[in-house]
């Protein structure tokens, strides 16, 4: 830590602390006390309030704080909260870095307003579902990539489709050119121009494997900016399903993201979907049981009846 740097956390300690001592100060930074004698003396230079009690330690003159920001308590909490999600959802450098912001957060903010805020958030907990959890594979791409976008460097990966393609083939190797990283319901997908593809493609992290860092560069588009960007809905086909009443509110709260709409009727809730393929909504038809009939097209009601007599077969 460099004497700047060392400064700045003395006085954070000194805000958030009535009295600090010289010799924790040392501790905690690994210095010698004449050093932080020294430091001590270079902030009051600089016009820092610092007071000092023989045999007591130091402070600051009440009133003053540092940096001369002033946040609200719903400003404060939003901070915090977006401390919490940063833990959950980004990697480990990210993480040490959430949790270091959270520290001078409350360190900077005035007594009443740290004291109300910390009510606040006793109040509120963000939760992720375990479908939401990133495994450490996961967390070390999501680095790797982050990397590789700053430098402009390609990444090589396998990579494994959710459905095959023509071909029956499910597993490629791809090189491409990341653009930027989304995070989608929980999942991080990456935007990056697919060599193989010659065209813009999205992959989802938990789908990787092998994932290295190239040392082949690359130019991003000057007319590609991420938080403009919105991928072509190629979506073509459309599904329709009827839902029962008694499960109508689970299908609103799924938020299942290939819903197009959806309409009460006196036969029950009528949902529709558009997809890229109809296997795409296999598994999450299924889900729902007997409580879900396909009204449209005739060939997914027939996908759907070849595979309920596999499962009857099963048992």
């Amino acid at each position: 830590m460099n004497k700047t740097d060392r400064l700045l956390a003395i006085m954070l300690e000194l805000q958030h602390k009535e009295i600090v001592r010289a010799e924790d100060l040392a501790a905690l930074f690994e210095m010698n006390v004449r050093t932080i004698y020294r430091d001590i003396q270079a902030l009051s230079e600089a016009g820092v309030p610092v007071i000092g009690a023989p045999g007591t330690g130091y402070s600051l003159i009440e009133g003053y704080f540092l940096p001369p920001i002033s946040f609200t308590v719903q400003e404060a909490v939003s901070l915090l909260i977006g401390t919490d999600f940063i833990e959950q959802q980004f990697d480990e450098s990210y993480r040490v870095g959430a949790q270091a912001a959270r520290k001078k957060i409350e360190t900077i903010l005035p007594k009443n307003i740290r004291n109300e805020t910390s009510q606040v958030s006793k109040t509120m907990r963000l939760l992720i579902s375990d479908r939401e959890v990133m495994h450490s594979k996961e967390k070390e791409y999501l680095e790797k990539i982050r990397q590789a976008i700053l430098d402009k460097r390609k990444i090589c990966f396998h990579y494994v489709k959710k459905i095959a393609d023509s071909e029956g083939n499910r597993h490629s190797v791809r090189t491409a050119a990341p653009y930027g990283l989304v995070l989608i319901q929980g999942s991080w997908m990456l935007v990056a121009r697919c060599d193989m593809r010659q065209d813009i493609r999205h992959f989802r992290l938990s789908r990787m494997t092998q994932l290295i860092n190239l040392e082949e560069q690359f130019e991003l588009p000057a007319h590609f900016d991420l938080r403009e960007y919105t991928p072509p809905d190629d979506r073509n086909l459309r599904v329709l399903l009827r839902f029962n009443h008694d499960i109508a509110d689970k299908v609103k709260e799924s938020n299942y993201h290939y819903i197009e709409g959806m309409e009460e009727h006196q036969d029950g809730l009528h949902v529709v979907l558009r997809v890229h393929q109809l296997d795409e909504l296999l598994q999450w038809v299924l889900s729902w049981g007997a409580s879900v009939i396909v009204l449209e097209p005739e060939s997914f009601k027939n996908r759907i009846l070849e595979e309920a007599q596999k499962m009857l077969k099963r048992y």
